[in-house]
């Protein structure tokens, strides 16, 4: 099958969909491997690596125009006019992406197959877990950073001085993002709440340290504690389905002055009512005297880490789409549950909900 790896354009977006060792993988599975000139330097890879590997460094359409296209972030509208009768496989969060690029792909008949909803065999999600994990790492250091009085913040510093812990760090949502978001704050020494459901407790007390606290997430105790929170961090998921917005307007004007909200679940379209997009050339923004961090990109500011996780996590399934097409979904219906949109209809109930576009769905039924 021929490969191709186009360049992310997104802002700021340095990761790569697919490292030199992935590609000489795919190569010697018998595949040809098309790399857009530049695609992996941000990450640190040169075009010498992958023709080294085996692959062609190309243009951009040639990239595109393989029968299996592999990125890392959803297209954007410049990119829609490559789309053709074809296999995508990346993040797509449709369910918080523009109607556009529904569109796009179901005109084209693009068979689109979304990281974020592929399953294992346990119902985890193995390829949106390594940039939960950097995401929930990072979303405490990035909130860090804006909390200083220099950049507008409170100024409160979150750690231990002395043995004395400061700040206080809520964190909504009990997953990859949110658990890693927790201890990071509990190892940096702030106060550091983390809200969910008794159920996943057992599971969550493995993962935190004892120093982290648990709350039921309920409205009343989210209101409570974000009252005197210093960081708040949204870390919300319902796969494929847009996020819940568990945080109101109301909670956030309770807030105190240059406290931040760092909003990771704002690529399925964020779980706060006063979040909206942002970009790492403008990554915040200021709302009822709370500053609000909502990139939607955030593991590409860590490319060379990020693409090193994703394409570990990835690579099995690229090989297996590579060597078997889409027959490679039959019988495993984790894998099956990546594709979102194949043969003009939405294959994804939770994505066609989200956009309105319920008439589009058509349960999966693949093509012999």
């Amino acid at each position: 099958m021929k490969i191709g790896v186009p360049k992310e354009i997104k802002d700021k977006e340095n990761r790569v969909a697919l490292t030199p060792a992935g590609a000489r993988a795919l190569v010697e599975a018998g595949h040809e491997v098309l790399v857009q000139a530049g695609a992996g330097l941000g990450s640190g890879f040169m075009d010498t690596e992958y023709v080294a590997a085996g692959a062609r460094s190309v243009g951009v359409e040639e990239a595109w125009g393989a029968a299996l296209v592999l990125k890392v972030k959803e297209p954007l509208e410049s990119e829609y006019g490559y789309f053709k009768n074809q296999i995508l496989f990346t993040y797509l969060h449709l369910a918080g992406a523009p109607r556009g690029l529904a569109e796009a792909l179901l005109a084209k008949r693009t068979s689109a197959l979304a990281y974020e909803t592929l399953e294992d065999a346990r119902g985890r999600l193995p390829l949106l877990a390594p940039m939960s994990a950097v995401a929930g790492n990072m979303a405490v250091t990035v909130g860090s950073y804006y909390l200083a009085r220099s950049n507008a913040g409170r100024g409160t510093q979150l750690g231990s001085v002395l043995g004395t812990r400061h700040g206080k760090v809520v964190v909504i949502g009990d997953g990859v993002v949110g658990r890693h978001a927790a201890r990071t704050a509990a190892a940096m020494g702030a106060h550091t709440y983390i809200g969910g459901y008794e159920e996943w407790l057992p599971e969550i007390r493995r993962e935190i340290p004892d120093s982290v606290d648990f709350f039921l997430s309920s409205a009343e105790n989210i209101a409570m504690h974000l009252s005197n929170a210093d960081l708040v961090i949204g870390a919300v998921l319902v796969p494929g389905a847009r996020a819940p917005r568990v945080i109101t307007e109301e909670m956030v004007k309770g807030m105190p002055r240059g406290s931040v909200i760092v909003d990771v679940s704002i690529d399925q379209g964020g779980c706060i009512e006063t979040s909206r997009p942002t970009s790492h050339s403008a990554p915040v923004f200021e709302r009822h005297g709370v500053i609000h961090y909502c990139v939607t990109n955030m593991p590409g500011a860590y490319p060379r880490t990020s693409t090193l996780a994703l394409n570990s996590a990835t690579l099995p399934y690229v090989l297996r789409l590579a060597n078997e097409g889409l027959s490679a979904l039959r019988g495993d219906t984790g894998f099956a549950k990546a594709l979102n949109t194949y043969q003009g209809y939405i294959t994804c109930r939770p994505v066609a909900e989200a956009l309105g576009l319920e008439d589009r769905y058509r349960p999966l039924k693949l093509k012999e």
